[in-house]
């Protein structure tokens, strides 16, 4: 049934799919498309059969001999049925850039025509489900709202954008890469500023005729700095905050941007409050994202292939806030049973992908062990405080 089912989906993609025509890529060019990375080939010439929906194009240009290879640049997309986009590698520039007007159309004819079907590589399709969880929240409206002036980001143009404690930051980041892979990083001696346009989410929450306690209890409990955000930047509506989430994860990890990284790292600190749909985005992100150990060619690593060992050790954010998090959940009186059920399968990916150690948490999050918290349905949960008391 599933392969009948993938079948009638390649042909649909056949027929209304849209097509990325790349021209003149040089071969060994590291390109990607969503979370599946290529070495490009003598004839290649683009990507067919895209489904409709948001897209993340990334690249990076190598030496003749395919060794080294320049910063990641990437870019967004949103491809709509029969969508023929166009883009042209600029030998000077090191990157694709967009054609004028009268080529785009020229092209796009030959495309009709199918001139270039046989360098035309087909969308990865059996990795399609695992895009969608990481992008199912971004829209147009997303990426038209956060992208940079240009689409490009990248980097090379964000060493600019931050202040002395932030570039020292960059600068370890930038040594690593160098370090510890075969990646070099030649940035331009004159960078061009282009920043995506991220919220501002505040460090510290700051509030007038309060008491100090009070003041305290909105620092360690951001449920209030949440709502603020949603209320002043999207209308209320979780699922553009969502989108962001994922915009800035998918920079950061295909399109290797440390100014990403940095908005994903203070959304993830504030999620990590926590909700089941926040949890749930978080857990894909990590399911996809970060792989301890990858097998075969440079296809099969995907995105995970830009990352050193460093990430993968507990002295990251990231464990700090995850074991914050299972001890919020082991200290709540109530718990829905989704969130419960969701913390045990986020527990065994970051034990079994990134080699983390939890084991003081299995007997409590057995349903069976008496100081578990009693699992009730969504609707008669009480929220968490920070305290670990129910609210």
């Amino acid at each position: 049934m599933a392969s009948s089912l993938d079948r009638e989906t390649a042909l649909e993609l056949v027929k209304k799919g849209g097509t990325l025509l790349l021209l003149d890529v040089p071969q060994f060019t590291l390109l990607g498309i969503d979370t599946q990375v290529y070495s490009v080939g003598p004839n290649f010439k683009g990507i067919k059969m895209l489904p409709p929906g948001p897209h993340f194009i990334y690249y990076c240009s190598s030496s003749k001999e395919g060794h080294e290879f320049s910063p990641t640049i990437g870019f967004f997309l949103t491809i709509h049925s029969f969508e023929i986009i166009v883009r042209k590698w600029c030998q000077r520039e090191e990157q694709l850039i967009k054609v004028s007007e009268e080529e785009e159309s020229r092209y796009c004819e030959m495309v009709r025509r199918m001139e270039f079907d046989q360098h035309l590589g087909p969308y990865p399709l059996d990795h399609f489900g695992n895009w969608k969880q990481l992008s199912c929240y971004i829209s147009e409206s997303t990426i038209s709202r956060i992208e940079p002036v240009g689409a490009e980001i990248s980097i090379a143009h964000e060493s600019v954008l931050f202040d002395q404690e932030q570039k020292a930051e960059m600068d370890k980041w930038l040594s690593a890469q160098v370090n510890k892979s075969s990646f070099s990083v030649c940035l331009p001696e004159k960078t061009v500023k282009r920043r995506c346009f991220y919220i501002t989410i505040p460090k510290i929450v700051k509030q007038k005729n309060i008491t100090g306690e009070e003041l305290t209890a909105l620092n360690l409990d951001k449920t209030m700095l949440l709502k603020n955000i949603l209320m002043t930047n999207f209308g209320e509506d979780e699922d553009l905050l969502l989108g962001e989430l994922q915009f800035s994860f998918i920079a950061f990890m295909m399109g290797q941007s440390l100014e990403a990284f940095i908005q994903w790292k203070d959304l993830v600190s504030l999620f990590f409050s926590c909700t089941e749909a926040f949890i749930r985005v978080i857990y894909f992100q990590l399911k996809h994202g970060f792989h301890r150990e990858q097998k075969g060619n440079i296809v099969d690593k995907g995105p995970s292939l830009f990352l050193d060992d460093d990430w993968f050790s507990k002295d990251i954010f990231l464990y700090r806030l995850c074991k914050e998090f299972f001890l919020l959940v082991l200290n709540a009186e109530v718990i829905d049973g989704d969130l419960l059920s969701l913390t045990r399968k986020l527990k065994k990916l970051l034990e079994t992908t990134l080699g983390w150690d939890f084991v003081y948490m299995d007997a409590m999050l057995d349903e069976d062990d008496e100081f578990a918290p009693v699992v009730v349905p969504l609707n008669e949960a009480t929220p968490m405080s920070h305290d670990g008391q129910a609210s």
